[in-house]
């Protein structure tokens, strides 16, 4: 059947989408709007199959918090290009799934997260804004990934959007910021592990074993050899990139340990992404 031009311009209004795309819309659907934005949905699926190989390189990782530290959230949207990674809609989208994982009720998937309500987006769910923001964009988006964890914690993402962290710790203090000068501590000295007993035994066994040896070869008594290897060892740990061990970046007269524990924390464990990997 014809549709009026009216009926072509206000579904453009309501999708985004391009004239030719929203008038095939209205005759498939007999002009009935509803409908058509239906068969528009439809076509977001073929142009997902479309997209499906994409490599998506580009894209932001989003950490938020709680006020009190209680929670915090950190999830990954990745797409194709540099410029939709910076647009509006997809950095609205990408907030939108970290303020909902955080104040919803949990998902421990991108699925779960998608089917849940959208907080910014009245009447539809995250999938459906999605769903909208793709049939506009026509580029591959994915949430890519989703945490959630228990604080104490505090985040930091770089200002490039594609390095984040959130740092657990335990304790209690009247500030968090040294909390968060770990996470940006974190994302600047990649630590591979949070404490020793998180790096292969037999290799720090080994270790430690030659270190023992040099040490009594000097001939010193064992309560000296001990703290001689001691002293050693944290300069295998730092090497190994052992977060505790490392010298806070803030002030490497200290380690991180150290610089928690004056403010009444010690470590728990953290969660670093790299954008795609």
């Amino acid at each position: 059947m014809a549709v009026t031009a009216a009926a072509v311009k206000a579904l453009r209004e309501l999708t985004n989408l391009p004239m030719m795309d929203c008038k095939k819309a209205l005759v498939e659907a007999d002009g009935d709007q509803e409908k058509a934005i239906e068969v528009l949905r439809e076509q977001f699926k073929k142009i997902a199959l479309k997209r499906a190989d994409n490599a998506t390189s580009e894209g932001q990782i989003v950490v938020l918090t709680t006020e009190d530290g209680g929670e915090g959230v950190m999830v990954e949207v990745q797409c194709e290009s540099a410029p939709v990674a910076s647009s509006e809609g997809f950095q609205s989208f990408a907030a939108q799934c970290a303020e909902q994982l955080l104040n919803g009720p949990g998902a421990t998937t991108a699925e779960e997260l998608l089917a849940q309500d959208a907080p910014k987006t009245p009447g539809k769910t995250l999938q459906t804004v999605w769903e909208d923001m793709t049939n506009q964009i026509r580029e591959k988006i994915v949430l890519s990934r989703v945490t959630r964890v228990t604080g104490p914690v505090q985040g930091y993402v770089h200002h490039d959007g594609k390095n984040g962290v959130l740092f657990q710790a335990e304790g209690k203090s009247d500030s968090l910021d040294i909390l968060r000068d770990v996470a940006m501590h974190i994302t600047a000295l990649r630590p591979d592990v949070t404490f020793p007993d998180g790096l292969d035994p037999a290799v720090v066994k080994a270790e430690r074993d030659r270190l023992t040896d040099e040490a009594k070869a000097s001939g010193k008594p064992d309560n000296i050899v001990e703290k001689i290897v001691d002293g050693r060892m944290s300069n295998f740990y730092v090497e190994n990139g052992v977060l505790i061990a490392q010298p806070f970046a803030k002030d490497d007269s200290k380690s991180v340990s150290q610089a928690l524990a004056e403010h009444g924390f010690k470590a728990v464990g953290f969660t670093r992404w790299v954008l795609g990997n």
